[in-house]
């Protein structure tokens, strides 16, 4: 009886909703007040013997609040702060990661129930998906990022990925304390940050990059004015003076979008101290290196496999830029703007860590980028390293 107390009081609750006007997912609070005079008239009516009493009021009035304001099954998984990650393969695949390991869900879900947690999703964004448009990016009112992916891109069905973004470091001392990062290194990040350094954070997907970046911003001198550019909100820098932007999608007429490289060419216009941007894939790397040598100190992400291999994709991210641009410009360009190199990955458990932390003494040898390891894994902890190498 349960599964129908559940129904007729969703059934109840959605009724008031659409006669009062709340915007239940504006208006959590409303709703449980909804939910609560559903349930307390319910108990009244089983007090009569005309319905079955409920054992545990608290479980069906927050599976109701979970259906009619949240993410209905997946709120759960929302809502638990030890998950990181909630992908769907397919309305009978959902799954999970949590400490950086990936579990099959026993949740069971309807292709159309998929399709009204996306729109759901999407409604407060402003983003659109349809076939023209079959992929999707976009930030939830709490934070996490949406990515979603729809046929004939994919086979059969609708894939989803919500990332969340699990605030466990706000400062270089939080991943310290996390085991991320020996002090040590945390003390020369925070005193490279305080000096202005160009930092660049590379890593796999997952490992532990924007946290990486929120933690160094945590180290940003107080009255610098700092301007961030993203592709979808994730960044939370802990600075007085920030502002932060987000690309934009084209509109149904094809105009009006808004890419990452007009972001950062915008940021300069706006008396920025420090420029952060939240991930490099592509040709707005040469708009960065710009700004780095124009003197705006800056810090980014940038997906790669270790440092090396990061300093080699920027110095090859700026040539899609166009004919015009040239190794023999980029080269030198990359190795007078990047300061560090802060590189992640995640142990044999799923555990995130720093793997090592290069300085680029802007010198290139026969076109290559020197670089000095100043600390490395060693596969217990991160230790200081004075070995020079060449990238």
């Amino acid at each position: 009886m349960t599964g129908e107390a559940i129904a007729h009081i969703e059934r109840q609750v959605r009724q008031r909703i659409r006669d009062s006007g709340v915007d239940p997912s504006a208006e959590v609070a409303a709703v449980r007040a909804m939910v609560d005079e559903a349930l307390a008239d319910w108990d009244a009516r089983s007090l009569s013997g005309a319905v079955a009493p409920i054992s545990d009021g608290q479980a069906v009035a927050r599976s109701v609040v979970d259906a009619v304001a949240g993410l209905g099954p997946l709120q759960p998984y929302l809502d638990d702060p030890e998950i990181e990650e909630i992908w769907i393969n397919g309305p009978s695949e959902v799954f999970v990661s949590r400490a950086g390991r990936s579990e099959l869900t026993t949740t069971l879900l309807t292709e159309e129930l998929v399709r009204d947690l996306v729109e759901r999703m999407l409604k407060q964004s402003g983003r659109r998906l349809d076939l023209s448009s079959p992929f999707v990016d976009a930030a939830l009112p709490g934070g996490e990022r949406l990515h979603v992916v729809i046929p004939d891109v994919t086979r059969r069905d609708w894939a989803v990925n919500i990332r969340k973004f699990v605030a466990r470091a706000r400062h270089l001392n939080d991943l310290v304390a996390l085991g991320s990062l020996s002090q040590e290194a945390a003390d020369t990040l925070s005193s490279a940050v305080a000096g202005g350094a160009n930092i660049l954070v590379s890593g796999a997907t997952q490992a532990g990059k924007t946290t990486m970046l929120n933690a160094l911003g945590g180290a940003i001198p107080a009255r610098e004015r700092v301007i961030t550019c993203e592709e979808v909100f994730e960044l939370t820098l802990d600075c007085r003076d920030t502002v932060a932007m987000q690309c934009r999608q084209e509109s149904l007429e094809g105009t009006g979008e808004i890419a990452l490289r007009r972001l950062v060419k915008e940021a300069l216009r706006m008396r920025p101290d420090r420029i952060v941007i939240g991930e490099v894939r592509e040709a707005e790397a040469l708009d960065m290196l710009i700004a780095l040598n124009a003197g705006v100190p800056g810090m980014c992400t940038l997906h790669a496999n270790s440092a090396r291999d990061a300093i080699t994709k920027l110095c090859t991210l700026p040539l899609l830029a166009g004919e015009n641009v040239t190794d023999r410009f980029v080269v030198p360009t990359v190795a007078s703007a990047i300061d560090l190199v802060v590189h992640l990955d995640r142990g044999p458990h799923g555990a995130r860590r720093v793997r090592e932390i290069v300085a680029v003494p802007g010198t290139v040898e026969g076109g290559v980028i020197t670089m000095s390891t100043l600390f490395a894994h060693d596969g217990a902890r991160l230790v200081p390293h004075g070995a020079g190498a060449s990238a």
